[in-house]
């Protein structure tokens, strides 16, 4: 089950975290991966841990938050069945203290880049008659959480295009389904704690641990399996949907 062979899937944001697990998965699931990144040295790293593996995986540096060069890079892999936009920016402050920098900043990449995959990746699937995406959202979108006034913005606008597309495109074949984590240990939680709390990560990340009812953080891979399941020709009557995966944090957190 949950085979993927035969098929090209985009992952953006596939150097780190999510997007790198995501990669691994479907690469181990037998398909052909495009690993698309910002940072070169990150993206090229994923394709030789899928190589070594003997996974097929092709590096693709994009920036996602330029439209010309998302519609370049997709035009130029050529055909799409799955896309997972995993690209992503976090940023801590309430309303007052976010400045117009730092929600320009989420905004370009969390929204916009969404957007612009969107855009060239659905004319390519309708065209095609079929294809799956998948966005990741955030339980930000579903609850309010303190000081994350432009990662809820952007998050909230995620869910809103998923469920548009997925009305849009439903006839044409085309998926579209999003998630919405609660933390994950990745390497940006590590990289937060140690600039922001140093000589206390340990402290720390224990304390955000616990905002999750269950007690810990998710694994990046735990993330990928159901994202593996969404884009899955096993989900396909599942479509315009959003999944949470967050150790009871939306339902048992009060």
């Amino acid at each position: 089950m949950f085979r993927l062979e035969g098929k090209t899937a985009v992952i953006t944001g596939a150097g780190s975290g999510i997007g790198k697990a995501v990669a691994l998965l479907f690469a181990r699931q037998g398909a052909e991966v495009h690993v698309v990144d910002l940072n070169d040295e990150a993206c090229r790293s994923t394709v030789v841990e899928i190589e070594s593996e003997n996974g097929k995986a092709v590096a693709q540096v994009c920036n996602v938050t330029n439209q010309q060069e998302v519609k370049n890079t997709f035009e130029k892999i050529g055909k799409i069945d799955v896309l997972v936009n995993s690209a992503g920016v976090a940023h801590i402050g309430n309303v007052e203290n976010t400045s117009e920098a730092d929600f320009d900043r989420v905004y370009q990449v969390n929204v916009k880049g969404v957007y612009n995959c969107l855009q060239a990746a659905v004319s390519m699937m309708k065209q095609q008659g079929k294809g799956v995406i998948l966005n990741l959202a955030s339980i930000a979108n579903n609850v309010g959480l303190p000081d994350r006034f432009a990662y809820s913005m952007s998050k909230g606008a995620v869910y809103a295009m998923t469920l548009s597309v997925a009305r849009d495109y439903i006839k044409e074949g085309v998926r579209c389904n999003c998630i919405s984590p609660a933390r994950v240990h990745t390497p940006f939680v590590d990289g937060f704690l140690a600039q922001n709390y140093p000589g206390q990560e340990k402290e720390m990340y224990e304390k955000l641990s616990k905002t999750q009812p269950i007690g810990r953080m998710a694994k990046s891979e735990e993330v990928a399996h159901l994202i593996l399941y969404l884009c899955s020709d096993e989900a396909s009557f599942i479509t315009g949907c959003d999944y949470p995966i967050d150790g009871g944090f939306i339902k048992l957190n009060n």
